[in-house]
């Protein structure tokens, strides 16, 4: 199955009412269409929870470390008995963590001890097939619980780290430690080594003199001769004694000298293994360092960083099947996955090299191949069926613009492509889940091939078919053991409105489970009866919830962790608008902040408003639940609190409205996005009064990179702008990010100098303010700095900075969120 997605997918037009609020979500389990297809457009206004509370917010407050919101619940997860959860929860004024066991049927949850912590279980805990046991690791070491009688048993107890443990289709256990596959005989105990792999290549053991005079030593020399003899003999005896006594283990297995382990998944018999190799390479250059000026000992230490995208070089996989039983090892070559060799940057290289006067031959040649990279999942990139038979594996191209989902053949040793999906732009980081429908020889699996991502199931030798419908995004699978239903999460009802779903991969009908207008998250009970729900509203932070694994269900709330202190607030709750696109038939989502005394259609003195940017390009922020930017939230709410009107935009890039808004900045970053920024501030001055001479914008990392973008390449759109540890130049960012969407540099430069704001730091006619911190690691402080000398050297007089020491990326100390907020308030302050 091959699938091409190109730039011109189909958009549906949304009309755009004019003041419409949310109802409620219309799925049930008797009327699925909801589900399938959205026949309704979405409300152009939605309205989102108010806070009742009546203190103002100061932007003290705003900035303090976060622990006065109440520290909600972490990393929450089952019990293995499905009546419990687990979870941690942030000690007040230390950054330790403690755990919490509590009842579903309580609100009363009770510490774990730290002589306890092994007995709870763990997030990744693996089932047998007949849910009678439990395995799980604790801090290194594998235990194992029967449920029926909660007796725990521990397997390991080494200052080694065990990992990965697996039940086998024969009752027995399997764990890794290192790169060494055991299996455990839970009755007896007895523990066999399944597999040693080796990164090194085979002792050749002794071999026979090829050298003339070598040859003519073992004549001349009795000695030698019987050394040599002795050492032949010994070697024979030795490999059959392994051959002859299974008393021995015989599993080594050599992967070769200068090699890295990327991935390796044991088969469920324990009879195979599927292991994933790349040549070993430094993750940076020896010039790629960050100067850390405030150290303890009052030094200066050189902290090592990545590599840049512009040092980024081709790297290339090797995929190994290892059939233990007969301890043989076989490569599966690419080249049986359809366009392996294709130029599928022909007309990149093409337009690229007309511009130096040169013409480009386009050739053929095999391209390099890996795992795919899911930035969002913790399954495996390898997933082999129930019982072993067949493994499935998810790769992509390096060039980013294939994906590929391939089988193996193991008599012939290779590959079976199943779905190949092509991107001209690139293949998301997202949307990449997986597996096999239980019992069975049948894939499912995300895709993006209809513009959205969707769901798919294929048997191996039959087509697909598509188990959902529709203009939203699928995501977050979990299917049960008995095949009767896939769990997801989706968008359907609202872009920014994410509930639970269930669809029968039998007959492709989806059922509504939850319906509780937010951002909802979830995790099924081991006995697949209930669903761990996270939930959050826009104005609330997450919250765990517990409802019954059905349609329609009711939900119970379970723990009350927000702070009276952060409900007595009087916050501002935005509104979630459609904003029309110039440029697109969809419209740009986005969060208004109203002032209290503001009045829809007023009119005589205009407001001041200030657009925030959202960072990552590839985020959601204009949705109905608790935000990670919850900083910018209360200073928005602050801001409207003194007339502004606020602005936060899902700017084309950014996710949750499918591929074609995800892939619009494909080689051209900045420039959709500062179109939408255009558009945002003409929908402002038309319906919410608001001067187009005094807006101001700011943001943070890629936000930071859109105000550099605005003010340079649109300089009357705003008065100022505060770009926040930005990135300045993308040849300087990382590769997995970058190449996505601009290729490389040595194949695209045109991509980098058309998205890349030092380039346009000649337009900057405004007031800008740049806030870099010193020790990011993510965007580096030298971006700040070239740019600053660009600016320098262009004689710019309206530009000042401000570095931030001892922060790295994200912001820690709220002594430094506090200056930094304070310096974009007062920039707003004294130029809108």
């Amino acid at each position: 199955m091959i699938f091409n997605i190109s730039s011109s997918k189909t958009l549906v037009a949304i009309a755009v009412a004019s003041s419409v609020f949310l109802a409620g979500c219309q799925a049930t389990a008797s009327s699925s269409s909801a589900v399938q297809a959205t026949s309704n457009a979405p409300a152009a206004v939605v309205s989102t929870p108010a806070i009742s509370g009546s203190q103002q917010i100061t932007l003290e407050q705003a900035m303090a470390h976060p622990d006065w919101l109440g520290r909600q619940p972490e990393r929450a997860f089952w019990g293995s008995d499905s009546a419990t959860i687990i979870y941690a929860r942030k000690q007040q004024g230390s950054e330790l963590r403690n755990i919490f066991s509590q009842p579903i049927n309580s609100q009363t949850a009770e510490q774990v001890a730290l002589n306890k912590l092994h007995t709870v279980g763990a997030s990744k805990a693996v089932y047998s097939p007949d849910k009678a046991l439990q395995a799980y690791v604790f801090e290194g070491n594998i235990f194992v619980k029967e449920l029926k009688t909660n007796t725990i048993k521990q397997i390991t107890h080494t200052s080694a780290s065990e990992s990965k443990p697996q039940f086998l289709t024969d009752g027995s256990l399997a764990y890794r430690q290192g790169n060494v596959f055991f299996k455990v005989d839970l009755t007896s105990g007895a523990t066999t080594e399944l597999a040693n792999l080796k990164l090194a290549e085979q002792p050749k053991g002794v071999t026979e003199p090829s050298s003339y005079i070598a040859k003519e030593q073992h004549k001349l020399i009795d000695y030698i001769a019987l050394t040599h003899k002795n050492n032949k003999e010994q070697q024979a005896r030795k490999e059959q004694l392994k051959q002859q006594n299974s008393s021995i283990a015989n599993a080594t297995f050599y992967l070769g000298e200068g090699n890295s382990i990327k991935e390796m998944q044991l088969s469920p018999a324990g009879d195979a293994l599927i292991v994933v190799l790349q040549e070993k390479r430094s993750w940076r250059e020896d010039s790629d360092i960050m100067p850390h000026y405030i150290t303890a000992d009052a030094g200066i230490e050189a902290k090592k960083v990545r590599r840049r995208v512009a040092d980024d070089k081709p790297l290339t996989s090797e995929v190994v099947y290892i059939n233990l039983t007969v301890n043989s090892q076989h490569t599966l070559a690419f080249n049986t996955l359809p366009g392996f060799d294709e130029d599928v940057l022909a007309a990149v290289k093409k337009e690229n090299y007309a511009r130096e006067g040169k013409r480009y031959q386009s050739k053929k040649a095999p391209r390099a191949i890996n795992l795919i990279t899911d930035w969002g999942w913790d399954q495996s990139p390898i997933v082999w069926n129930h019982d072993g038979s067949n493994v499935a594996i998810m790769l992509e191209a390096w060039d980013n613009k294939d994906r590929w989902i391939a089988t193996v053949d193991f008599n012939s040793h290779t590959l079976v492509s199943q779905h190949r999906l092509h991107d001209d732009a690139w293949i998301a980081y997202a949307f990449n889940d997986f597996g096999w429908l239980n019992n069975s020889n049948t894939l499912y699996y995300l895709s993006e091939e209809s513009g959205y991502s969707q769901l798919y199931k294929k048997p191996l030798n039959g087509k697909a078919t598509a188990l959902t419908r529709g203009n939203f995004e699928v995501s977050d699978l979990t299917l049960t053991s008995d095949n009767s239903a896939i769990y997801y999460k989706a968008n359907v009802e609202h872009p920014g409105l994410y509930e639970i779903y269930r669809v029968d991969p039998q007959t492709g009908k989806s059922q509504q489970v939850t319906d509780l207008n937010g951002m909802t998250d979830y995790t099924l009970s081991p006995d697949e009866t209930k669903l761990l729900l996270k939930h959050s509203k826009v104005t609330l932070p997450t919250e765990l919830y517990v409802a019954d694994a059905k349609a329609n269900s009711q939900v119970t709330r379970l723990t009350y962790t927000v702070s009276d202190e952060f409900l007595a607030k009087k916050l501002t709750a935005p509104k979630i608008v459609a904003v029309p696109s110039s440029h697109t038939e969809q419209p740009i989502y986005a969060k208004v902040y109203y002032p209290a005394d503001y009045v829809p259609g007023e009119t005589g003195k205009t407001r001041k408003a200030v657009i925030f940017n959202h960072g990552a390009g590839y985020l959601q922020n204009s949705h109905m639940g608790w935000s990670g930017y919850f900083r910018e939230f209360m200073f928005h709410s602050l801001l409207a609190d003194e007339g502004y009107i606020v602005m936060d935009m899902d700017y084309r890039a950014s996710k949750g409205y499918g591929r074609d808004w995800r892939t619009a900045i494909y080689r051209q970053m900045g420039t959709p996005e500062t179109q939408d920024l255009v558009d945002g501030v003409n929908w402002l001055a038309q319906n919410a009064n608001v001067d187009t001479g005094a807006v101001g914008t700011y943001g943070g990392s890629y936000g930071g990179f859109m105000t550099f973008m605005a003010l340079f390449t649109e300089p009357e759109l705003f008065q100022a702008g505060a770009a926040l540890r930005p990135v300045t130049d993308w040849a300087h960012y990382n590769a997995p990010y970058t190449s996505n969407i601009l290729n490389h540099p040595d194949v695209d430069p045109i991509a980098y100098e058309r998205s890349s704001p030092i380039y346009y730091a000649e337009g900057l006619q405004k007031r800008l303010l740049i806030n870099a911190p010193m020790v990011d690691d993510n965007v580096f402080f030298q971006d700040s700095v070239r740019l600053v000398q660009r600016l320098i050297e262009l004689e710019k007089e309206n530009f000042e900075t401000a570095i931030f020491p001892v922060e790295p990326h994200g912001f820690v100390q709220p002594s430094s969120w506090l200056d930094e907020y304070r310096r974009i308030y007062k920039l707003f302050k004294e130029t809108l």
